[in-house]
């Protein structure tokens, strides 16, 4: 007789969950059908789930309800600090045009000392938030200079064209369409301040357990990214549906992607350490993290 264990093991040998969002690497590859093809040949088929951000996905993949999925820098920080069993398989390079400190298009501000005093939105403990952190720190401001306001995207944007703040830190395909549709001005982006990569994470015990699938995901994922460079067109036009944005502000969001998807290097888990210590310096979360504990290998030097 097979234990409930040994019969949840042997399905996901046969079906593997992947988590996703409506905007990424993640929904072009669900799109094209690649992944599935190549998981196939391995007697593996794929049941895409999709969730609405990193901190929801992330939730999934720690309840097993996926194994697998993508998110942002901030979303695996805070999961880690909840114990989550997640660990970091891969990642794609570094995006910091990809998000930034927006303001409207007639706005008197013209540069971040301009910012002392005035409303500033952005979502907590998001990736933005650590823009917000080192873009003041580059300036010699802090948080106590500025008044910070939460929101979502969606509040944030209403609230950004209403006039309700003066400024918005956000990240694409929201920062795109910021620009194009209301044509906010960009007073600085994450150029030489951060890095904002994209995480492939997955549920420790699947990693341990099935090694060759990881490295088919990341190959097939690499792939990807490679065929999305030279075909940016493509992508955008396979992000439509789900986004439902136009095309050229898909169009402008691809171009400022990464592209490449590998296991993470010493300095990417350097950068990311950065983060989960300012994070924790600003009490977002409730202890310091070593984010090599969560890395899939040991061998990290």
């Amino acid at each position: 007789m097979i234990s409930g264990c040994a019969k949840k093991e042997a399905q996901k040998l046969t079906t593997l969950n992947i988590g996703f969002q409506k905007y990424g690497l993640l929904p072009i590859v669900k799109e094209r059908g690649v992944l599935d093809k190549a998981l196939k040949a391995q007697g593996i088929n794929i049941k895409w789930v999709e969730f609405p951000a990193g901190p929801q996905l992330l939730e999934g993949l720690n309840v097993g309800s996926v194994v697998f999925g993508e998110a942002g820098e901030a979303p695996p920080i805070f999961a880690q600090a909840a114990n989550s069993n997640l660990v970091y398989v891969a990642n794609q390079p570094a995006a910091p045009n990809a998000e930034a400190l927006i303001v409207p298009k007639n706005s008197t501000i013209q540069s971040i000392q301009d910012l002392k005093g005035k409303r500033v939105a952005l979502n907590k403990g998001s990736n933005v938030h650590y823009l917000l952190l080192k873009l003041l720190e580059k300036n010699q401001l802090s948080l106590n200079d500025i008044h910070v306001v939460y929101l979502p995207p969606a509040d944030a944007r209403a609230a950004f064209e209403k006039g309700a703040v003066d400024a918005w830190v956000i990240w694409d395909p929201f920062f795109a369409a910021a620009e194009q549709q209301i044509g906010a001005r960009i007073l600085a982006t994450g150029q030489n301040l951060v890095s904002n990569h994209q995480f492939y994470l997955a549920d420790r015990k699947f990693s341990q357990n099935h090694p060759d699938v990881l490295k088919t995901l990341v190959n097939e994922l690499n792939k990807s990214t490679e065929w999305v460079k030279t075909h940016q067109d493509n992508a955008a036009e396979l992000l439509e549906k789900p986004t439902a944005l136009d095309f050229n502000i898909l169009k402008t969001s691809v171009s400022r992607m990464g592209f490449g998807v590998t296991p993470l290097s010493a300095q990417v888990i350097n950068e990311q350490q950065h983060v989960a210590d300012a994070f924790y310096q600003q009490k977002l979360i409730p202890q310091s993290l070593k984010i090599k504990d969560a890395i899939l290998t040991n061998e990290i030097k």
